[in-house]
C-alpha cells in the first residue's frame, strides 16, 4: 500500500475541540464517537464491523462538511506544502486557531488513510472487518455515496490543498479498487477460507473515471507546465510538485487490468511518456554516431518535468505495468505506438542509467514491448493480406516487430549492448538484457538501410550517421517518393526542422538539402511542400550547428549545381 505524506498540521490533531465547531453540524453521537476513537487504539475502533463503518462515515462527514463551510476557497493550510517537515506543536495549533477547518480537513484525511492502512494490513485486520465491509453497504455491496467528499477535495483546482489531495486520491483508490474483479479473483484464491463480501463494481465506474480523469489531467498540466517553463527557462519545481500529488494513487490503480485500460483510454500512457522522456545535452550527438551502427544518444540526467529519481521510478513502474496488458489491448498497443513515446522513454532510461532499479523497469518493459503478441486486432491492426498491400495504403500492424525496429531507430541496440557489458548481481536484469539483445540483434539484421532510416524519420529520432551521407541520398533518393508518391517522408523531415531538440532540427535541414539535390526535381518539391519557408529562418539561430545546415539547406534548394559553389 503506498504511503502518503504526514500532514503539515498533524501536532495540532490532539487540540481540535469538535463542540465549538458548530459549522460540521455534528451529532452528539458523531462526536462522542470521534472522542472515543481519540482515545482508543485504532484496532479497537476496528474491532467491529459497525463501529467501523460509523467512524469512516463520521470522517468522510467531516471532510464534506468542512469543505461546504469555507466555501470550497483557499485557506491557510493549504497554502502549506506536503513536502516541508511538519509543524511543531506550537505552529501547528497557532494554525488551528485562524484556520481550524482547513486543519479538520487534514485530520480526517489523515484518519480515513489509517483505517484503509489498517484493513489493508493482513497480519492486523480481522476475518470480519475488511475495507470491501466498512465501505460498500447493503446485499448488492454498493459503494457508499460519501465517497464524493473525497472527489471535492480534488476538484478544488488551483486553489487546491497538495496533501489533503494527494491523501484524498490515495484513499478513493484504494477503496476503488476493492472492487475491481480481476483484484477481487486475487483476493478470493489468496484468502479462500473466508468468503468475501458481495462488492458492486458497476457503483464505482463513475468515481473510478473521475478519479482516473484527474490523474491524467494533472500529468497533462504538469507536463504542459514544464515544457513552457524549460522552453522560458522558469524552475520546474512545482511541476514536481504536481506529480507528486498523484504518484500513490496512481500506483494503487495500476494494481488492477480493469483501472489500467480506463487509465489508457484516458490518454495516460501518453503523459506517463512524455513525463519520462529525457533532454539531451547541447552536445548530446556526436557527429560520428550512427543509428546503423548502433551509437544511442548521450543524454543528461535531468528529467524534462523536473521529477526526482525517485518520482522518475515511479513514473516507470506504472507505465511498466502498462505493458503487460499489450497482448490482450489493440488500442494500448496503439498508445504505446503512436509517437513512439513509450519506446523513447524506455529507451532514454536504459541509456541515462541513474539507477538500476529504474534500469529493471524499463528492461523488462522494453521485453515486453519486444515480445508482445497480437491476440485481438482493433482498427490499427490488419490482417497478414493487407499488410501485403502498399505500406502507405494500409495503417500497420502494430506488434513486436513495431515495436522492435522502434528500438533500433531510438539506438536502443548501443544502450543495452553496453548494459551487456557491465556486471549485474540481478538475474532478471541478466535474463532480460540478453533476450532484449538477441531481438534486436535479429531484428536489425533483416532490416536494410532504407528501413533503418525510415523508421528513425518516423520516429523523430535523427542522429548523424552513415544513413546521412551523400551516398546513402544518391542510392535511395527515389525511396522518399513513398509507395503512395506523396512524399510523406519528406513532409515529416520538414516538421522536424522546428523541433526543440537542435541536433535533430539540424540532422533534419541536411536531409532536405541532400533530397533537394538527389532526387529529379527535387528542388521544386521541397519548395512546395513548403521547406525553404520553415528553414530560412533558422538561418539565423543561435545554435551555430544549426544555422550552418540550416543556411546549406535553403542554398541547396535555391541553387541547381550546388556541388560548385564553395
Amino acid at each position: 500500500m503506498e504511503r502518503v505524506p504526514v500532514s503539515p498540521v498533524s501536532a495540532a490533531f490532539p487540540h481540535i475541540q469538535w463542540d465549538p465547531l458548530g459549522s460540521l453540524r455534528l451529532t452528539g453521537q458523531e462526536t462522542s464517537l470521534l472522542r472515543m476513537a481519540e482515545t482508543n487504539p485504532m484496532e479497537y475502533t476496528l474491532a467491529d464491523s459497525r463501529d467501523a463503518s460509523m467512524y469512516a462515515r463520521v470522517l468522510l462527514k467531516l471532510l464534506s462538511e468542512a469543505i461546504l463551510a469555507s466555501g470550497g476557497s483557499g485557506n491557510e493550510v493549504a497554502r502549506l506544502s506536503s513536502s516541508d517537515a511538519p509543524l511543531v506543536e506550537d505552529e501547528a495549533i497557532e494554525i488551528l486557531d485562524r484556520d481550524p477547518l482547513g486543519v479538520v480537513t487534514h485530520y480526517a484525511v489523515t484518519k480515513l488513510y489509517e483505517i484503509l492502512a489498517k484493513l489493508n494490513d493482513p497480519s492486523s485486520s480481522s476475518s470480519n472487518v475488511s475495507i470491501a465491509s466498512v465501505f460498500y453497504t447493503g446485499k448488492e455491496g454498493i459503494l457508499v455515496d460519501h465517497w464524493k467528499s473525497l472527489l471535492r477535495i480534488l476538484n478544488k483546482g488551483g486553489k487546491g490543498d497538495s496533501f489533503a489531495q494527494t491523501a484524498a486520491a490515495t484513499c478513493l483508490s484504494i477503496i476503488l479498487v476493492v472492487a475491481c474483479p480481476s483484484q477481487r479473483s486475487k483476493a478470493s484464491s489468496n484468502n479462500s477460507q473466508h468468503p468475501q463480501r458481495v462488492v458492486s463494481y458497476s457503483s464505482t465506474l463513475e468515481p473510478l473515471e473521475a478519479l482516473t480523469a484527474w490523474i491524467v489531467s494533472q500529468l497533462k498540466n504538469s507536463y504542459s507546465s514544464s515544457s513552457s517553463s524549460s522552453s522560458g527557462g522558469g524552475s520546474t519545481s512545482n511541476d514536481s510538485t504536481s506529480v507528486s500529488l498523484v504518484i500513490p494513487a496512481l500506483i494503487t490503480l495500476m494494481g488492477c487490468t480493469e483501472t489500467r485500460v480506463l487509465f489508457a483510454s484516458c490518454g495516460g500512457v501518453k503523459y506517463l511518456s512524455r513525463h519520462l522522456r529525457l533532454k539531451k545535452s547541447p552536445s548530446s550527438v556526436n557527429s560520428s554516431s550512427s543509428v546503423v551502427s548502433g551509437n544511442a544518444p548521450v543524454v543528461s540526467a535531468k528529467k524534462s518535468g523536473g521529477a526526482s529519481v525517485q518520482q522518475m521510478y515511479e513514473l516507470a513502474f506504472c507505465l511498466w505495468t502498462m505493458t503487460y496488458e499489450l497482448n490482450d489491448s489493440a488500442d494500448i498497443r496503439a498508445d504505446f505506438a503512436r509517437d513512439g513515446a513509450g519506446v523513447h522513454a524506455f529507451s532514454d532510461l536504459i541509456s541515462v542509467a541513474p539507477r538500476e532499479k529504474i534500469i529493471r523497469v524499463a528492461l523488462s518493459a522494453l521485453r515486453n514491448l519486444a515480445t508482445c503478441s497480437v491476440d485481438s486486432y482493433g482498427d490499427e491492426s490488419v490482417t497478414e493480406d493487407e499488410e501485403m498491400k502498399d505500406e502507405g495504403s494500409k495503417k500497420k500492424k502494430i506488434d513486436a516487430t513495431y515495436f522492435l525496429n522502434e528500438m533500433i531507430a531510438c539506438g536502443c541496440l548501443k544502450s543495452v549492448q553496453n548494459l551487456k557489458e557491465r556486471q549485474w548481481k540481478d538475474p532478471d536484469i541478466i535474463d532480460d538484457i540478453t533476450k532484449l539483445y538477441s531481438l534486436l540483434v535479429e531484428n536489425y539484421h533483416e532490416m536494410t538501410r532504407w528501413e533503418v532510416y525510415k523508421s528513425e524519420v518516423e520516429m523523430g529520432n535523427l542522429q548523424w550517421g552513415s544513413t546521412h551521407t551523400e551516398p546513402f541520398f544518391k542510392e535511395n533518393a527515389k525511396s522518399f517518393e513513398g509507395p503512395d508518391g506523396d512524399f510523406s517522408l519528406v513532409k515529416i523531415l520538414i516538421a522536424l526542422v522546428t523541433n526543440q531538440d537542435e541536433d535533430v532540427a539540424a540532422i533534419a535541414c541536411h536531409d532536405i538539402g541532400e533530397f533537394a539535390r538527389h532526387y529529379p526535381n527535387g528542388r521544386q518539391i521541397a519548395k512546395r511542400l513548403g521547406a525553404k519557408d520553415l528553414v530560412m529562418p533558422l538561418i539565423e539561430h543561435d545554435n551555430v550547428e544549426l544555422q550552418r545546415h540550416a543556411l546549406q539547406c535553403v542554398s541547396k534548394i535555391m541553387v541547381q549545381n550546388w556541388e560548385y559553389v564553395n
